[in-house]
């Protein structure tokens, strides 16, 4: 026999037509934390594209975006507790959003300006990785001062499809199994590694499977259901507080949009494959859900897509007030006392800037 089989089920609470599966978790068990629950998706598709805009007018540098990934980012922020730690990667703007970063700090960040990561309200979750998958090492270390200290708490850490072909990924599924810490990987399983497909990262049928190896759990969510991601999100983390056992979740998705604004997905992307992804994305679902269920309107629709819209807008007009950081000020907090060679490159740096200006 060749390689190994593996059945790993799907789980999933609100199907494609927004028709509840299983009854709600006790968590979201009334109209008004689904409408919240809701309310956090469209604000997040409303911030993401002004983003966009922003960067395609020339007022903010590269953006990833996040659509078609709401659900997930927002299962999590719910699932969390406000003492766990987020360790992020760059499509967590849901996440971030829920557990207080404000949206202006997001636009400073990719306006250029590290100071946007200093969050003002949120002063124990990581900052944004770009480089790829060693937000999981980071994680892991985290998890490992959380369990010496003896604290009731737990981190979860986030990354795309592509992460988990690279080393950084499965060194730290291991030591966090090998070494019991309470910790939640993550997978935003969104089917392009920029645009590698995943059938072409990985001969594994399932991201969740890759867990077996490091002898943790490993879990497969719908990730166009934020309910179903709160379910498992939210058991993962008292797994991990309760008995320091840690758990990858493979949330499945689908990237509605650019891999950033630097990409373009036409390229590469099949146009049935993206409209078939599209009928089913979590916003649709979600509202189906609200108005087969709960009475939504298209009037109360209407209101909070007005409401995002003022919200954002202030952000924005925030964050376009805002004074950019000073020249060569992000070589100053390397170091506490910066090394010789990081003097001579910050000189350097500053020379050109004042030839080119």
């Amino acid at each position: 026999m060749q390689g190994s089989e593996f059945n790993i089920e799907t789980i999933e609470t609100l199907d494609t037509e927004g028709q509840l599966q299983r009854p709600l978790p006790e968590g979201l068990a009334d109209r008004d934390k689904l409408v919240e629950l809701y309310r956090l998706m469209v604000l997040t598709r409303v911030f993401d594209r002004t983003a966009i805009n922003l960067q395609r007018t020339g007022a903010m540098g590269t953006y990833p975006s996040c659509e078609g990934q709401e659900a997930i980012g927002v299962g999590i922020g719910f699932a969390m507790r406000d003492d766990d730690v987020l360790v992020p990667y760059y499509r967590d703007v849901a996440t971030q959003i829920r557990r207080d970063v404000l949206m202006e700090e997001i636009l400073v960040y990719w306006g250029g300006d590290e100071r946007g990561q200093d969050y003002q309200r949120q002063s124990q979750d990581f900052p944004v990785c770009i480089p790829i998958a060693t937000q999981s090492c980071h994680a892991v270390g985290v998890a490992y001062a959380i369990k010496y200290r003896k604290q009731d708490r737990a981190v979860v850490t986030t990354c795309g499809d592509g992460a988990t072909s690279k080393g950084d990924f499965y060194e730290s599924i291991n030591i966090a199994g090998a070494m019991s810490l309470p910790v939640v990987f993550v997978v935003n399983n969104n089917q392009w590694a920029i645009s590698v497909p995943l059938e072409k990262q990985t001969a594994a049928r399932t991201i969740a499977q890759k867990a077996f190896a490091a002898g943790i759990k490993g879990i497969r969510v719908d990730g166009n259901d934020p309910i179903a991601v709160y379910e498992v999100i939210t058991e993962a983390l008292e797994r991990a507080r309760r008995d320091h056992q840690p758990t990858l979740v493979e949330a499945l998705s689908y990237r509605l949009c650019d891999h950033t604004t630097a990409d373009d997905a036409t390229r590469y992307r099949d146009a049935q494959e993206y409209d078939e992804a599209r009928a089913i994305e979590p916003l649709i679902r979600f509202k189906r859900l609200l108005q087969n269920e709960y009475d939504w309107s298209d009037a109360d629709d209407k209101a909070l897509y007005e409401d995002c819209d003022d919200r954002v807008k202030k952000a924005t007009e925030v964050y376009q007030a805002s004074t950019g950081q000073p020249a060569g000020e992000f070589f100053d907090h390397m170091f506490a006392e910066p090394p010789t060679d990081l003097a001579r490159q910050k000189k350097a740096w500053l020379d050109a800037v004042k030839h080119r200006g």
